[in-house]
């Protein structure tokens, strides 16, 4: 499967009292690297949801391996693992170098599809078109 790269630095708010970045500011940069991993395919969140589809998470998961500091150039590598008929499933691996040997923290999420009354739908074709040529 294809691995989108995006690159983030830590600003002073992602960090807490301790000097590290906050925990749950991890779901943040996994929504920053799905979100770039979709434009790198030509697709935008924008795009999909004025067709009406949308993809909220359903499921989360973190490891937190080592910290990440203030002013950190974070390294966000994503890969969609897993499409079903309703969700997509992304993988995460966010490191502090751009060859990855440094991993800060694992994690996935898992999405279903929605339409706009909030009912659960087969992925649009246009989009799994989009995401099975990744592959």
């Amino acid at each position: 499967m294809t691995v989108s790269k995006a690159i983030y630095r830590v600003i002073y708010g992602d960090t807490d009292k301790m000097g590290v970045v906050y925990h749950a500011c991890y779901l943040r940069l996994f929504e920053i690297g799905r979100t770039e991993f979709l434009r790198q395919l030509g697709v935008s969140y924008r795009e999909i949801e004025e067709r009406g589809f949308y993809l909220p998470v359903s499921e989360a998961f973190c490891k937190y391996l080592n910290p990440a500091r203030y002013d950190d150039l974070l390294y966000i590598d994503t890969e969609l693992m897993e499409l079903k008929k309703a969700t997509i499933l992304f993988n995460y691996r966010v490191s502090s170098d751009s060859e990855g040997t440094n991993i800060l923290v694992t994690g996935y999420t898992r999405h279903a599809c929605i339409d706009s009354s909030g009912k659960i739908v087969r992925l649009p074709k246009f989009l799994v078109n989009v995401l099975t040529n990744s592959s």
